[in-house]
């Protein structure tokens, strides 16, 4: 019953919602639960998307929802890991992490290692039908090691200087960069692009200083893509809506064609009409098209409301350490995770060019996949830190031993005093 002078009617609810919304353990769970929905909805999308695409190439229909159910797995490994490892631990892991990075991205230049697929040398052969993606974990390693870098230095109160802002952070960034784009690959070269400025940013760099960056990263990219004829026509799809001479932008406008027959609720959960060999890649960079399709308005909504529930949690423990490590690392994966989602949803929209990359933890490929949840083990380790998380988590552990065993099998359901017959 509400007491006298209390908000009623639809500004109570503002209210509860906002204290609620503003609860210690808030962005715990929206990490948690919305990584793992996201997750467990991708499968479901991998399993429907990829069935003609095996059948086609000669393969079981499960082919590759059992492989990215392996990864999935693996990666809950690597999830597990990350939240028990302390902070110290993850520090550590930096530097060997880049290192292999770079080692691992050199060898795919080599001719025999390296392996070609859809025209980006970017892979290396593991054996039969696995291959490793270097690059992902290269997006890894610059989140962890930066932010080492960028903690130590604010520790010494170093960041006022701009070389030391910007060294050594630039030149290892440029140097993943350039790995990356001797393969050909500019959509993991964006990503890895945005992580650097989110690093930046977070460091406190001045205005002037990412302008500057920006232009010149602006005038790169227009040279790399001047001098490219598959990324001109990549940008000349941006809002197409046919496809063109030589069929050039028929994987955007087919995407468009799927998003747009889905209606509100979707034609039904393998229904899918585009994944019958029209649409190119439905499982991995244009699966988003094909939720739209079986799912609906509803479908991408939803997807949408997950990544954005993510990236509010990443940001919100991101602004609430105290650990300038904890910071940048919550900073650089928010920005890593949110990044790749509008790289990928704007492509399938129709708003940017198509860039190559997936969609996290909702694409097929487990590359991609094992970094990225290993990324969101960080995150909820971080979140669970808090020492307002920490302090509430330590309240419910200790009101839970406290119960008697009884109403602990019970899942701490409340008991009820039977009332006498006829008493109400």
């Amino acid at each position: 019953m509400p007491r006298p002078g209390d908000p009623t009617g639809p500004r109570r609810l503002y209210h509860r919602a906002k204290r609620a919304w503003d609860r210690p353990l808030t962005a715990y769970y929206l990490v948690l639960g919305g990584s793992l929905l996201i997750m467990v909805l991708g499968l479901v999308m991998v399993y429907s998307a990829s069935q003609i695409k095996a059948l086609q190439s000669g393969l079981s229909p499960t082919y590759f929802f059992r492989k990215q159910l392996l990864a999935a797995a693996l990666g809950g490994g690597l999830m597990v890991l990350a939240t028990k490892l302390p902070v110290r631990a993850h520090r550590a892991l930096a530097y060997p992490l880049i290192a292999g990075s770079v080692f691992l991205m050199c060898l795919v230049q080599v001719p025999g290692i390296g392996v070609a697929v859809n025209g980006n040398q970017n892979w290396i052969s593991l054996g039969g039908p696995f291959q490793l993606q270097p690059s992902e974990f290269g997006k890894l390693a610059l989140v962890l090691w930066g932010a080492d870098l960028l903690a130590r230095k604010q520790e010494r109160r170093l960041l006022t200087q701009w070389k030391h802002l910007l060294v050594p952070l630039i030149p290892a960034a440029f140097l993943l960069l350039g790995l990356i784009m001797l393969g050909g690959d500019m959509g993991t070269a964006i990503i890895l692009t945005a992580i650097l400025f989110g690093l930046l940013w977070l460091a406190g760099a001045p205005t002037r200083l990412f302008v500057g960056v920006l232009a010149a990263a602006g005038v790169i990219g227009a040279l790399l893509i001047k001098t490219s004829a598959n990324r001109m026509s990549r940008l000349a799809c941006i809002g197409a809506t046919d496809p063109g001479p030589g069929d050039q932008c028929w994987q955007a406008v087919h995407g468009i064609y799927a998003l747009a027959s889905g209606g509100f609720f979707g034609s039904g959960l393998g229904a899918s009409m585009e994944k019958w060999g029209e649409l190119p890649e439905p499982h991995t960079d244009f699966i988003f098209a094909i939720t739209g399709e079986e799912l609906g308005l509803a479908g991408t909504l939803s997807v949408l409301a997950l990544f954005a529930a993510l990236g509010y949690a990443g940001i919100r423990v991101a602004g609430r350490t105290e650990d300038p490590f904890v910071r940048y690392a919550a900073g650089g994966v928010t920005t890593w995770i949110t990044a790749q989602a509008v790289v990928n949803i704007g492509a399938v929209l129709g708003l940017l060019p198509i860039a190559g990359v997936p969609l996290p933890l909702f694409s097929y490929g487990g590359s991609a996949l094992l970094p990225m949840m290993f990324a969101v083990g960080l995150l909820i380790a971080f979140a669970r830190d808090e020492p307002a998380a920490r302090a509430a988590l330590a309240m419910r552990q200790s009101v839970f031993a406290r119960m008697p065993a009884g109403v602990r099998r019970k899942t701490m359901r409340r008991r009820v005093k039977k009332l006498p017959s006829g008493e109400r």
